[in-house]
């Protein structure tokens, strides 16, 4: 029997972790051991725990969890170091004989560990120089340029994000292509068996879910989580601290927005995010759709 690789993907929001911890047991049932590796990227910040709806240790119930916790909110999390931590996750899952199970959203990172995922190349000179200009112009005039170069690329990118547009428009001037071309249409697998399962909650009741939990962020604690990692350098971290709801949270603390405005902010980012994620994951061939709650058993049976 060849250990086989799922992944679980979709919007924020949606029931992944849960689908993914009923999955795993089902499998077992079958005399399939599972691991979960983690997909997404905010989780693997040490104490990022409330804005990211990291699932606690004693939730897990007994499955084996794997790239959780692993960096400091002061690493950088670059998706190629990702690449190469996940898959190495996985081929220790497999030789263990255990299937390995993929879960989350963030789009780029998934697609790097599913598909044959090569990253373009880096110079220094080139980043150092568009890096200045970002710091001169802002975000909305290299996001311009990008359009004009690579408007595939740029629908795939949120124009505030400076850090993305600085990597495509150094990719682009070594003549080479961008993130959004790199991943073909059709993509061949790293690993076979490969079996890819969407988590799709309708667009109003998404919403609804996901303003819920950015209030409920809040209420939880949020403000002292992000104050504790801000005495751990979090406002140096060059990831961590543009993290949805940390951002904010970091804005109210130096009383830069009032906690409406932030809790609003983090609100409108998160369904912005949604809106890419299920962009990006539409493009996947082969994926099942399911929704929130899907009979797990039923997925376990079609791996054959």
């Amino acid at each position: 029997m060849t250990p086989a690789l799922w992944a679980i993907v979709g919007a924020t929001g949606t029931g992944k972790t849960a689908l993914s911890l009923d999955l795993a047991e089902a499998l077992a049932r079958r005399g399939r051991p599972a691991e979960v590796v983690n997909a997404d990227a905010m989780q693997l910040y040490r104490g990022m725990d409330i804005g990211t709806a990291k699932l606690p240790e004693t939730a897990r119930r007994g499955i084996p969890h794997h790239l959780f916790d692993v960096l400091d909110v002061t690493d950088d999390a670059a998706v190629a170091w990702y690449q190469d931590a996940a898959r190495s996750a996985i081929r220790a899952i497999h030789h263990r004989g255990a299937d390995a199970i993929l879960v989350g959203g963030s789009g780029l990172y998934v697609s790097s560990v599913l598909y044959d995922f090569r990253f373009p190349p880096r110079d220094p000179q080139v980043r150092a120089a568009l890096e200045a200009e970002l710091e001169q112009q802002g975000a909305g005039a290299l996001y311009a340029r990008l359009r004009d170069l690579d408007p595939a690329t740029a629908e795939r990118v949120d124009p505030r994000n400076g850090r993305r547009i600085v990597r495509a428009l150094e990719v682009l001037a070594q003549g080479s292509q961008t993130h959004g071309a790199v991943l073909p249409d059709e993509p061949a697998l790293w690993h076979t068996p490969t079996r890819v399962i969407g988590v799709h909650v309708p667009r109003d009741e998404l919403v609804l879910r996901l303003d819920a939990r950015a209030e409920g962020m809040w209420r939880e604690g949020l403000l002292d989580e992000v104050a504790r990692l801000r005495r751990q350098g979090l406002e140096s971290g060059i990831t961590a601290r543009r993290a949805i709801g940390y951002a904010q949270a970091l804005a109210q603390l130096a009383g830069d927005l009032s906690e409406a405005d932030a809790i609003a902010e983090t609100r409108a980012l998160t369904r912005r995010y949604a809106r890419r994620q299920v962009s990006w994951f539409r493009r996947y061939s082969g994926i099942r759709w399911v929704g929130p709650g899907a009979d797990a058993a039923a997925l376990a049976d079609s791996i054959g």
